[in-house]
């Protein structure tokens, strides 16, 4: 799993037939504070209705395949949390 910030939406009017009804948005992964954004940007199938500006919990890879939404689809990153706070050492460090 990484921490990540939304940091933009997706149109596709033609899409493979099995990610049709998803949401494509536009992370990156952000530091454990989730005040800093790292790394290049990616796109990951949405499940939890999550908007831009959201800090949420991405997974990548086979596991993003593992879901009722996303099994047997060509999907590598899915949203599926969106943070509500953050605390790291015993200090809140995000909290929406």
């Amino acid at each position: 799993m990484k921490i990540a910030r939304v940091t933009g939406s997706t149109i596709s009017t033609i899409k493979s037939p099995r990610v049709k009804e998803t949401k494509l948005l536009i992370c990156r992964e952000a530091d454990a504070s989730g005040t800093k954004e790292l790394g290049s940007s990616y796109v990951a199938t949405d499940l939890v209705d999550a908007g831009v500006g959201d800090l949420v919990l991405t997974c990548h890879g086979s596991a993003a395949r593992q879901t009722p939404i996303t099994k047997e689809t060509p999907v590598d990153a899915v949203i599926m949390a969106v943070l509500d706070n953050l605390v790291v050492d015993g200090e809140i460090v995000f909290k929406k």
